[in-house]
């Protein structure tokens, strides 16, 4: 799990834009992007719990087909969502106090992704 608002921060302020949206996207099937509480406790919680309703260890016909290992973790990531949009205000993303935008690899083995940012609205 990782804390990308410092980076698509930055890259809000570097844009021209004022007002408008930003689009953080994970580019493939077994990431995630969303916004949480960014501290240890719900690091650790979001993929407990991931994992109790979506399980392991359960026979998905992914694994029958492929028997990599994944089937949950692309479940995971679907549920979740590969992308988020949050509201772009005085050139800075509008989130709350207690609010990060994370990305989660629900792969059972390290991945290098790309997460694509774009800003889009008025100077």
């Amino acid at each position: 799990m990782h804390d990308l608002t410092d980076a698509v921060t930055s890259i809000v302020e570097a844009s021209p834009i004022s007002t408008g949206l930003v689009h953080v996207h994970n580019v493939g099937s077994t990431g995630a992007v969303g916004t949480v509480e960014f501290e240890p406790g719900l690091q650790e919680d979001l993929p407990a719990v991931l994992d109790e309703l979506i399980p392991p260890e359960r026979t998905y016909a992914h694994e029958q087909r492929w028997h990599d290992g994944n089937g949950h973790s692309h479940v995971q990531a679907t549920t979740l969502g590969p992308s988020l949009t949050v509201p772009v205000g005085d050139g800075s993303p509008i989130l709350g106090t207690w609010q990060q935008i994370f990305h989660l690899e629900c792969d059972v083995k390290p991945r290098d992704r790309t997460v694509v940012v774009t800003v889009r609205g008025e100077a």
